[in-house]
């Protein structure tokens, strides 16, 4: 496992259910895992890696993302690719040293980390029970370049944007949305009064759909 990381792992030998959760731009891998005692009751592995990219975002202080933002806004294909590949090796490696439930894995993204985990999700339907983009976008480059899967019909996804987000207009979560429901996607798409950040009532959001949409289901089935 060559990213650095953090992890919650609560009590018991599992299997558990798993969230992949990817933190955004200029943050780390200690950002997101705050949320795990939410998620599940706290009863869910929570996995946060941290993207290869320092930088430095003030004296003496770094931040990471998982791929660079240049002065263009245009995304590196190489550089995303280098970070897609050790992403799923750290996934790989991940589900070979820790309890994981398989059939409970969901992959949930913040930002830029967002970016990654609908490449992963969409790539890559049949592992994961579920997807979470949070002030995130689907850009066409990675959606074109994603072929059509049967397993994409009625695959869970849950997109959540701010209606108020400086960084990241809603109209990309809209066309995200878009994107995802010409493959099939069971989307739930909600837009609420915040900015570039995970609100308390987005955390709400976040742990029914968890419980309602993917963990009650398989746990039925």
């Amino acid at each position: 496992m060559d990213l650095l990381y953090t992890a919650h792992v609560p009590p018991g030998e599992g299997p558990h259910p798993t969230i992949l959760l990817l933190h955004g731009w200029g943050a780390s891998a200690h950002d997101l895992l705050g949320l795990a005692p939410f998620l599940h009751g706290g009863e869910a592995i929570v996995l946060s890696p941290q993207g290869p990219v320092a930088f430095e975002i003030a004296r003496g202080m770094l931040g990471y993302g998982w791929w660079p933002i240049t002065q263009s806004r245009e995304m590196d294909p190489g550089a995303f690719d280098v970070a897609r590949q050790r992403l799923r090796a750290f996934l790989d490696e991940a589900c070979k040293r820790y309890p994981v439930d398989r059939r409970k894995l969901v992959v949930a993204g913040f930002s830029q980390g967002g970016v990654m985990a609908y490449d992963l999700a969409l790539s890559e339907p049949g592992r994961f029970a579920g997807l979470i983009a949070l002030s995130s976008w689907l850009p066409e480059p990675i959606d074109s370049a994603i072929p059509t899967q049967e397993e994409h019909r009625n695959f869970p996804a849950l997109v959540i944007h701010g209606t108020q987000d400086p960084m990241i207009p809603a109209e990309r979560a809209q066309e995200s949305r878009k994107r995802l429901l010409a493959r099939g996607v069971n989307v739930q798409y909600r837009e609420l009064e915040m900015q570039h950040e995970v609100s308390p009532e987005a955390l709400r959001d976040v742990v029914l759909w968890l419980e309602e949409k993917v963990f009650q289901l398989i746990k039925l089935a």
